[in-house]
């Protein structure tokens, strides 16, 4: 069974941010950007979806358990923090409804 969580991220710059996350993790872990602006990054046991709205940016982590999803979590985060230098994004993540 596979678990995944949602997170929307409020920003103007949603774009902005899967370009640099997918990027950035494609140095270590396989990634993928798609035409649409949408990204795919794969890490330890699962991946993490970005994809581009109108003033967010919505990500759903997807993993084989919930230890992997909360690293997935975890890691997406930490990077997509720290590349907001001019604005203070909050993610929050929530179960994903079946």
């Amino acid at each position: 069974m596979a678990y995944s969580t949602t997170a929307r991220v409020t920003t103007d710059r949603p774009g902005r941010y899967i370009k640099q996350l997918v990027s950035h993790m494609s140095h270590k872990v396989p990634t993928e950007l798609a035409e649409d602006g949408s990204g795919r990054i794969a890490l330890r046991g699962g991946e993490c979806v970005l994809t581009p709205a109108a003033g967010h940016l919505d990500m759903t982590a997807t993993a084989d358990d919930v230890e992997a999803v909360a690293g997935i979590e975890d890691v997406i985060t930490r990077h997509l923090v720290r590349f907001a230098t001019q604005e203070e994004l909050t993610v929050t993540w929530v179960p994903a409804s079946d």
